[in-house]
């Protein structure tokens, strides 16, 4: 279960003025719940944890076995945005920090991504790893022209069948596409490609809990059915029309702190296993709030590493910041700090308390600091980090963004403002029909 505790801000709210917010995020929850509001073409993630047949996993499961028994170690995700985040958050939480080092066999393929940069660098190192690895690949796209992911495709595809041959290669590829349409499905349909849907009313930054999400996760080796049992929950508690909706208080708060000029909110954790948490959250907040010259700015950190580097900041710095700090209850591992007879660091004090123990003073210590220097904190807490609740913190922040959006007055489903830079960077490298505007930036470049 997800829990939000907003005692880190009632110094710098009235009750008044939290309560008018509630009613504020109370009325977008009936916008969302009853499908009304801008972008009601894209609500295909609300119910997906409660209707997502068992035959989908069960589907993912024997695309894992096939690939097992063909000794496949390394599994490509090719996608970007949307097409990537969440399983790369997933896959980094659940993992062993040090799954890479560990010998000994390994139950499932190392996952590893690609086509969400265009570094020529990391695909040419990408290519080194797959000359010594067994490998497959997932491509994820609803087209199959998102610049980053086709260029990768191409060419990891190219490698593939130039490796074990066009028909091996075949069934080595698994594209997450369109049903009907678009160059992948083309290309799928062509080749003999295994494939999976990305529904049309589901857009790429709530579709972690899609086979965009699940076949990468299942792939990993780790339980999606208690993912989604743990976002099912999640999805009964944030359709319900009340005050202690975690999701309208969440949305109600971050909305009437931007409002007293809390223009940038930081997403903290204290256990860097979640730092992808903060990418794909940065991602569904960004896109979906940043529009028509509003947003609350979404930026994360990783405590207590980044204490050491933006605590300054957050403590002394320009009072235009919020805190959400993720905090996990209880840790997964155990260990004590021992007693040295000759305490040159002066840590004899800390024997016999666990290291975690530190980690929960460090973060209360911030707590405290943080407020007083000026930051209003807003507690997002979970039991610990496994499938279950990682699931129920996906499901809690997409519902809460849609809410949050709606009491801004934007549509959280749209991104108009990413096609910019592309129209730029298409018309420089020359792609047909750009031809007008590459001659005015070349003009406005001087060249």
């Amino acid at each position: 279960m997800v829990k939000v505790n907003l005692g880190g801000c009632s110094s710098f709210v009235k009750d008044a003025e939290y309560k008018e917010y509630v009613e504020k995020a109370l009325s977008a929850l009936d916008v969302l719940e009853n499908e009304t509001g801008a972008g009601n073409d894209f609500l295909g993630w609300k119910h997906l944890p409660t209707t997502t047949p068992e035959s989908l996993v069960a589907e993912c499961e024997s695309v894992r076995d096939s690939w097992k028994g063909k000794g496949v170690d390394l599994v490509v995700v090719i996608g970007i945005g949307g097409s990537y985040l969440g399983a790369k958050c997933a896959v980094e939480a659940l993992s062993h920090s040090f799954a890479k080092q560990l010998s000994g066999k390994k139950d499932a393929p190392e996952i590893v991504f690609a086509g969400h940069n265009l570094s020529e660098e990391y695909i040419c190192e990408l290519m080194d790893l797959m000359q010594q690895r067994n490998t497959a690949a997932v491509v994820i796209s609803k087209s199959g022209t998102t610049t980053e992911p086709a260029i990768a495709f191409r060419l990891v595809k190219q490698y593939l069948e130039k490796t074990y041959g066009a028909k091996e290669a075949a069934e080595r590829i698994v594209a997450v596409t369109d049903a009907h349409r678009g160059a992948l499905k083309s290309l799928a349909t062509q080749e003999g490609y295994r494939t999976f849907v990305i529904e049309d009313n589901v857009g790429g930054r709530f579709s972690v809990l899609t086979p965009v999400g699940i076949l990468p996760i299942v792939l990993a080796g780790f339980d999606m059915r208690a993912m989604l049992e743990g976002a099912a929950e999640m999805e009964r508690e944030c359709a319900k029309r009340s005050a202690g909706n975690p999701a309208v208080e969440y949305a109600a708060m971050r909305n009437l702190l931007y409002g007293k000029g809390k223009k940038i909110e930081i997403l903290v954790s204290y256990n860097p296993k979640l730092q992808y948490l903060g990418e794909w959250w940065k991602q569904l907040y960004g896109e979906s709030e940043g529009k028509d010259g509003k947003g609350i700015f979404p930026a994360s950190v990783s405590f207590t590493t980044d204490l050491h580097s933006m605590g300054q900041y957050i403590q002394d710095g320009e009072r235009t910041l919020m805190e959400t700090v993720v905090t996990v209850e209880k840790s997964n591992r155990s260990m004590t700090i021992s007693d040295d007879p000759q305490n040159l660091d002066g840590l004899n004090f800390l024997t016999g308390k666990h290291v975690e123990e530190c980690n929960a003073m460090a973060e209360l210590g911030t707590k405290l600091a943080h407020i007083d220097g000026g930051v209003p904190q807003l507690s997002v807490s979970v039991e610990k980090i496994d499938e279950f609740n990682l699931g129920g913190l996906f499901y809690f922040f997409e519902k809460a963004c849609g809410i949050s959006a709606y009491i801004l007055g934007v549509n959280p489903f749209d991104q108009p403002g990413v096609e910019a830079y592309k129209k730029n960077m298409f018309a420089l490298l020359g792609k047909p029909g750009y031809e007008e505007q590459a001659k005015a930036l070349h003009q406005r470049l001087g060249k």
